[in-house]
């Protein structure tokens, strides 16, 4: 997992320097393996710049000559071969003497003065590979129309990426609010939730989409929106920007949306293109045997009863979790789009992925187990972008299909059970702030517990052992002192064969014999040579049902067949 700490200062103030901030995340056992500088190798020869004009190269068809603005009465004239150059454009702009990467090699290079189909260029119009940025190289970064003229990039676009090892039990830390809210309980800051609210002006949802769902067992929660009317492109640099820092490569505003929301809230969307599903009938189901279909990757999947698949009234339009269908994915022609968020139950998908050889993020992260109550939030927040970014136009309502709900969690643990697991009895007061401050609520019952309400992005506190954890998480394990043991220690337990058979093998190997230590399995051929036929037939061996190998098939009944193989 990876997250940039300029997204992540959306939601908390982060007061701390990225090393310290990262000692204390690892200490309260979310290890960052890596700290990464975004634009740490720009220095102050790449700035900002701005095209003013664009003309014919004289010498060449494919290239163009450029008249760039860096601020301070400083301009330059370069060759450039990218299709997107435009005048008025906002650039990344190095002039002699930058450090950049080579658009095909991708080796870091000192920068030249170069003369170019016999005219001279005096710098260079970056692409987001020549910036170490992503591999795109069919055309040049162009930046915000608001970028400061001359600030260098480094400073515009430069972020810290923390490489995270997150634990299996916390699905909520594949999400930048998720760590967002462990760095405020942390540092003592106040989360900033994202915002959730929009316009519902595409009219109501009702007759327009429906949805049934038949393996209940396999799917908790599904939540179908419609939002109509939205105009396909590219979607703005900060939200390209933030997706490239985690490693997303942006393809459209549509897709986009469904991938910044699960980054920010951990859960994945799917977008069909509302038109191509039959009926605007959703079934999730198990697949059928031998049905086959064609994911988004253009692979033909044969299916089976074990794979759970979102379905028309045609047939599969997707592999629940894992992966899109080809037929109805968001297309240059889509106008309206149904937007999917759901809760799958993760081991099904783990084999889904496992069997099919398509692991995805979005099934990692359905994998780990995810909050029902997470999809509503992440559906809000994606139609919200959709609307904002596509232009269109959201239903009022949604379709919403919620057979696994589940009550709110709560956690008793006593004061005495507290002290004894964390070796100090921290006061009341202090146990309800730390856990308010991790979005638990913690209510002081006479005489000696607590009742603890667990949010519902931590379905992995479930007893009172959980709670304390977290309580010495927050307060810091190097905060709670070294103690050594209490009491007197007991006398072991006199076990007299035992020491009578540790004597004898001392004894025996003083005496020059050789102790043998076997397999406690052997075949059934060994057996037969030190075991008379007819013994076998009245007491035959145990047959292990998995054996390791075919010489380790049997228990054996005597050790005479082990020291056989032995000599």
């Amino acid at each position: 997992m990876q997250v940039s700490l300029k997204w992540l200062s959306e939601y908390v103030d982060l007061r701390l320097t990225p090393e310290e901030l990262a000692h204390r995340l690892t200490m309260a056992g979310l290890a960052v393996d890596s700290i990464v500088r975004t634009g740490g190798d720009w220095g102050a020869d790449i700035r900002v710049a701005h095209v003013e004009t664009v003309e014919p190269h004289p010498n060449a068809d494919r290239l163009r000559l450029a008249t760039v603005d860096v601020g301070g009465g400083e301009r330059h004239r370069v060759v450039c071969g990218a299709p997107n150059l435009a005048v008025g454009q906002k650039i990344a702009f190095a002039t002699v003497g930058a450090r950049v990467r080579d658009g095909h090699s991708g080796k870091a290079s000192v920068l030249k003065p170069a003369v170019i189909r016999g005219v001279e260029s005096a710098g260079m119009v970056l692409s987001e590979r020549e910036l170490g940025l992503s591999e795109d190289h069919e055309g040049i970064l162009v930046l915000p129309a608001d970028a400061p003229l001359g600030k260098p990039l480094a400073d515009l676009l430069g972020d810290v990426i923390f490489e995270l090892s997150v634990t299996p039990n916390r699905a909520d830390w594949l999400s930048v609010l998720g760590i967002a809210r462990e760095v405020a309980a942390l540092t003592g800051e106040t989360v900033r939730e994202p915002s959730l609210e929009y316009a519902e002006a595409g009219g109501p949802i009702k007759g327009r989409a429906e949805v049934d769902i038949s393996a209940k067992d396999l799917c908790r929660r599904y939540i179908a929106t419609v939002v109509t009317g939205i105009k396909l492109g590219p979607s703005p640099e900060w939200m390209q920007e933030r997706l490239i820092a985690l490693g997303q490569r942006p393809i459209n505003n549509v897709v986009d949306v469904t991938n910044y929301v699960m980054l920010e809230l951990g859960q994945p969307l799917h977008a069909f293109d509302y038109d191509q599903i039959a009926g605007h009938h959703i079934i999730v189901r198990r697949g059928g045997e031998g049905e086959r279909f064609t994911t988004l990757d253009n692979e033909d999947r044969e299916l089976s009863r074990d794979i759970l698949v979102i379905a028309d009234e045609r047939g599969p339009v997707a592999l629940a979790g894992v992966i899109g269908g080809l037929e109805s994915e968001v297309t240059e022609r889509t106008v309206n789009v149904l937007l999917e968020s759901a809760c799958f139950l993760g081991p099904n998908i783990r084999r889904t992925s496992v069997a099919l050889k398509s692991r995805s993020e979005a099934s990692a992260r359905f994998e780990k187990g995810l909050p029902p109550e997470l999809a509503m939030i992440a559906s809000k927040r994606a139609t919200k972008l959709l609307v904002e970014i596509c232009g269109g136009k959201a239903a009022a309502g949604c379709v919403d299909v919620f057979p696994g709900k589940v009550r709110e969690s709560r956690v008793e643990i006593t004061r005495e059970r507290l002290s004894r697991l964390l070796g100090i009895d921290p006061p009341a007061s202090k146990v309800r702030e730390v856990l308010t401050s991790l979005g638990f609520s913690a209510r002081w019952v006479p005489p000696d517990r607590y009742v603890v309400r667990v949010p519902y992005w931590r379905p992995d506190v479930r007893i009172a052992d959980d709670v304390a954890e977290e309580v010495a998480r927050i307060i810091g394990y190097d905060e709670i002192p070294t103690k050594l043991l209490e009491g007197a220690i007991p006398p072991p337990i006199v076990q007299p064969l035992r020491e009578l058979r540790e004597r004898a093998r001392d004894v025996l190997a003083a005496a020059g014999m050789y102790e043998v230590i076997s397999y406690s399995m052997t075949t059934m051929e060994a057996l037969e040579r030190v075991i008379p036929k007819e013994d076998l037939a009245i007491y035959r061996p145990f047959r292990v049902l998995n054996p390791i190998t075919s010489d380790h098939e049997y228990l054996r009944p005597t050790l005479r067949a082990s020291l056989l193989q032995t000599l």
